[in-house]
């Protein structure tokens, strides 16, 4: 399988209030194949979302090697963030286009991909809403919708449920993997939680308390939709949490 994204030997440090320097990623290597669901796990303050926007392009301060799939461009990305981000002065529907109107697509297409994104995501009787009339999980089914309105090749995802209560949390994860599944993007998550961890990623890299480092990269076989009260699944979520204990 072609790798999506590769990450080599790479290294990222800052200046404290001190002045002295402070390594946050160390020796970072990864290979990313297309189509992967990679979750990234750690405690928090380990670089987690760092080496994400590292990843993402938005942070070329570092030492090491980046690379992307041969042909990739910066408009291949999608981002679904953790406070959902979406412009307060823009309806659902003007939200979710938002990506198609920067990317100059016709009007026409706009309106049909916008629409089947709403159906998807079960908002097409909030199509005319603001995003303060919206809940917590409303929100975060438009920031997907959005996501997914580009057809990314890669979809960078930064705790995008630790805002929801559990149920909404869990709801949207079961409607994330319906979407991502019919069209397979590369999708690379952070997260700090267990159970998320196991339930959405085909492998699981566990990174250290600062600096970050990957501990062990644990492959995900289980198959989907997973039984998250299982015996495998409760063998996992163990050995998961002594990597992660700080």
């Amino acid at each position: 399988m072609d790798t999506a994204i590769s990450v080599k030997n790479l290294y990222k440090s800052f200046q404290n209030f001190a002045g002295k320097k402070q390594e946050v990623l160390a020796d970072i290597n990864l290979e990313i194949p297309q189509g992967e669901f990679f979750v990234l796990l750690g405690p928090s303050g380990c670089g987690k979302s760092t080496l994400l926007r590292i990843m993402t392009g938005l942070d070329k301060d570092f030492r090491g090697e980046l690379s992307y799939s041969k042909g990739f461009k910066a408009e291949d990305i999608s981002f679904v963030f953790q406070q959902f981000a979406l412009l307060p002065w823009l309806t659902v529907e003007q939200n979710v286009g938002l990506g198609l109107v920067a990317r100059k697509f016709p009007e026409n297409e706009i309106r049909k991909i916008v629409t089947d994104q709403l159906k998807a995501f079960s908002l097409e009787k909030y199509s005319n809403h603001y995003p303060k009339e919206l809940s917590g999980g409303q929100k975060q089914r438009v920031g997907l919708a959005r996501a997914f309105a580009t057809s990314p090749k890669l979809l960078f995802m930064d705790e995008p449920f630790s805002a929801l209560d559990s149920f909404i949390a869990k709801e949207l994860r079961e409607e994330l993997l319906r979407v991502w599944q019919e069209s397979r993007p590369t999708v690379i998550m952070v997260t700090h939680n267990i159970n998320e961890a196991i339930e959405l990623g085909d492998r699981i890299a566990v990174m250290s308390s600062r600096p970050g480092k990957i501990e062990k990269i644990v492959h995900n076989s289980l198959a989907r939709p997973r039984p998250m009260r299982g015996t495998q699944v409760f063998e996992m979520e163990d050995e998961l949490y002594k990597l992660v204990k700080p």
